[in-house]
């Protein structure tokens, strides 16, 4: 019998839950310089993307472009920045980030650069309910998406 799916601790610290999809849980960094998104395949003990079967390969690809589609479309996004570092937290977790050419950290890389500032409450609110929308009220080619 498998491990239930548990969040590491790190992520758990770090982001806000916005919602699931049919394999990824989808978390928001609470760094308010990036619109800086997460996806986590819901599958315990994974540290790499080849770890996952065939099919769910094939399934979080079409997240994560989903999802990368979808936020640059809402944010106007100049370029997103999408990678599997897990240097820190080695449970897989994919980085979707917005950037712009005006962004304080461009064009390097967001990582270790500047110190997080957290959003207020107010603002997550905000965003949560953009981004849901977002996800959710636009064709999508990912099937059985589960509603936020």
């Amino acid at each position: 019998m498998t491990a239930p799916f548990q969040l590491h601790p790190r992520l758990q610290a770090d982001c806000i839950p916005v919602g699931h999809f049919e394999l990824c849980q989808l978390l928001l960094m609470n760094d308010s310089q990036y619109p800086w998104f997460i996806l986590v395949p819901q599958v315990d003990g994974l540290r790499e993307l080849y770890e996952l079967s065939k099919a769910q390969q094939h399934l979080f690809t079409g997240e994560s472009n989903y999802l990368a589609e979808q936020l640059a479309i809402l944010y106007q996004a100049d370029k997103m920045n999408i990678a599997a570092i897990g240097n820190l937290v080695p449970q897989l977790h994919i980085h979707h980030i917005v950037r712009y050419q005006t962004d304080k950290a461009w064009p390097a890389p967001v990582w270790g650069k500047f110190a997080a500032i957290p959003y207020g409450d107010a603002k997550i609110h905000e965003i949560l309910q953009q981004v849901r929308t977002a996800l959710v009220t636009k064709l999508t080619p990912i099937k059985n998406c589960l509603p936020f």
